[in-house]
């Protein structure tokens, strides 16, 4: 999909970050797929059949349907899949379309592509669709340079990044705790200098303005979604300031918690 625009990606209404219910399962379409479909699991285990093939599911599964494709899936009751899907459609014949199916090893950048798509929608950010559009561009991207990585190098074992992805994953997961670069760094069994100098490098962005960030965005689901105030919010994320809560979110947001309650 290298060869079409940003605004040959035509966005359809379907598309969310959901828990699936115990008792979920997708049934085999009647119908082929009418256009293309980003299908990704953060957590959970299950199993996806895809034009009769079946495919083990689970953490950085990602699949990309095609117009034709027929699907059905089925989850672990006791492990149910956490997933996003997004719905478009495009403009003009791609030539380079990404493969139906692989595992993504690094996650951290695509997760935090997939949250950004999402998030653009939950309010009415200016520009959301040019942004949302650039998006979807910038994650077929990056599934064909998946796609294209040779084999090798794609089963290489670098023990570093892998730590320090683990330790992102786990800032992400836990946005309420006061976490100390020192304990961070003690996780992965680094220096704290070095742990953030390699955390910097690999994530792309400095510790503790990532756990500032993952906590801010956390305070945003949860100030929309969550049935919270903004007291309860700021007391949910390990803030004992209200104030200092709402001025550090206005600097990230550009707005104020109360705007977004």
């Amino acid at each position: 999909m290298l060869q079409v625009p940003p605004s040959s990606f035509k966005l359809l209404p379907s598309f969310a970050k959901i828990v699936c219910e115990p008792g979920w399962k997708w049934p085999r379409r009647e119908k082929p797929m009418a256009n293309f479909d980003l299908f990704y699991v953060w957590s959970g285990e299950g199993e996806l059949t895809l034009n009769g093939d079946p495919y083990p599911v689970g953490p950085g599964s990602c699949f990309l349907f095609r117009p034709g494709d027929y699907t059905s899936a089925v989850h672990n009751p006791q492990r149910p899949l956490v997933l996003t899907y997004i719905h478009f459609a495009i403009e003009g014949e791609p030539l380079d379309i990404p493969a139906r199916y692989r595992e993504l090893e690094e996650t951290v950048e695509f997760e935090n592509m997939l949250s950004r798509y999402v998030r653009l929608f939950l309010v009415r950010t200016f520009a959301a669709e040019e942004e949302a559009q650039l998006i979807l561009k910038q994650m077929m991207i990056h599934l064909l340079r998946a796609d294209r990585q040779p084999v090798l190098e794609r089963k290489a074992s670098n023990q570093l990044t892998e730590a320090i992805q683990e330790i992102a994953n786990y800032i992400r997961q836990n946005p309420g705790i006061s976490h100390r670069v020192e304990d961070l760094a003690g996780r992965a069994g680094l220096s704290p200098r070095y742990f953030s100098i390699k955390f910097k490098e690999i994530i792309g962005t400095p510790v503790q303005t990532y756990m500032i960030r993952t906590r801010i965005e956390r305070a945003q689901h949860l100030l929309m979604h969550g049935g919270l105030n903004v007291t309860e919010v700021a007391d949910a994320l390990g803030y004992r300031d209200i104030f200092f809560f709402s001025r550090q979110f206005k600097q990230y947001t550009g707005r104020s918690p109360s705007e977004i309650r």
